[in-house]
């Protein structure tokens, strides 16, 4: 069905991979490398735990209507019935998705996500010895990072953090701050050790486009980065008037001197 999915999409099989394999690229999963639709063992054909975790999040971030679809228990078709072999659905009311497989190379593979409160975890555990076990590793996994770990939104989308002073703009300062909501992971107990810093040009001039980034929000903790973000303008800022503009370029000679 992989195959005949790719040969409506794109014409061929190879052009099909061809397809994915640029696509995880501009997701940037380094680590992987597609050889076939069905996902078959092929020496060409690999990933990584990390990038797997990676592409689940992409498709519950961008694709809601999608995602619903992995909960599903079971589906009948053409009077077959087929179950959801994603065991961790029956056991944990937590869990919403995600994807079981299976190949020799790889064993009993599980990516599992679930949600509690407003804190979603994505679990990726790779060559089990069998389907029970895999469920029980997965479970295992998730509730060690619900147990040991919280979510703290520092900042939301469009948020003024900053307002820097600008040269030669129709407004004297530009407000900057970050287009989504930067969100950390960090283990229990730790939020107060969070540090915020931000990092700007020693000048700004106008004319400044809504969107242009102007510089970058990082966020360490115990002198470890965790999150970084783009400081981009929130609003646009047009050039002055000629007075404005002028008295300026005073002010910047004289601080230059």
């Amino acid at each position: 069905s992989t195959v005949a999915l790719g040969e409506h999409i794109a014409g061929t099989e190879e052009a099909f991979v061809a397809m994915m394999n640029s696509y995880a690229q501009k997701l940037g999963l380094t680590g992987t490398n597609f050889a076939n639709a069905p996902g078959l063992s092929h020496p060409n054909h690999y990933s990584t735990a990390a990038d797997i975790a990676s592409l689940a999040r992409v498709i519950i971030r961008d694709h809601p209507d999608f995602y619903k679809w992995y909960s599903v228990r079971e589906f009948t078709w053409n009077n077959v019935k087929q179950y959801n072999r994603n065991q961790l659905l029956a056991r944990d009311q937590s869990v919403d998705g995600m994807k079981t497989g299976h190949t020799e190379n790889a064993g009993y593979c599980l990516v599992a996500s679930a949600k509690r409160q407003d804190f979603r975890l994505i679990s990726v555990v790779m060559g089990s010895e069998s389907e029970s076990m895999r469920t029980q590793q997965s479970q295992a996994v998730l509730n060690y990072g619900f147990r040991f770990f919280e979510s703290h939104q520092l900042y939301a989308a469009n948020q003024v953090l900053k307002e820097p002073e600008i040269y030669k703009g129709e407004t004297d300062t530009v407000s900057l701050g970050v287009q989504k909501p930067l969100r950390v992971v960090i283990p229990r107990g730790h939020y107060e050790k969070l540090a915020a810093s931000m990092e700007l040009p020693s000048l700004l001039t106008a004319p400044i486009a809504q969107g242009q980034v102007l510089g970058r929000v990082r966020v360490r903790l115990n002198d470890k980065l965790v999150a970084e973000r783009d400081l981009v303008a929130l609003k646009p800022v047009p050039e002055g008037g000629f007075f404005k503009r002028t008295s300026d370029w005073i002010a910047l000679w004289w601080r230059s001197e």
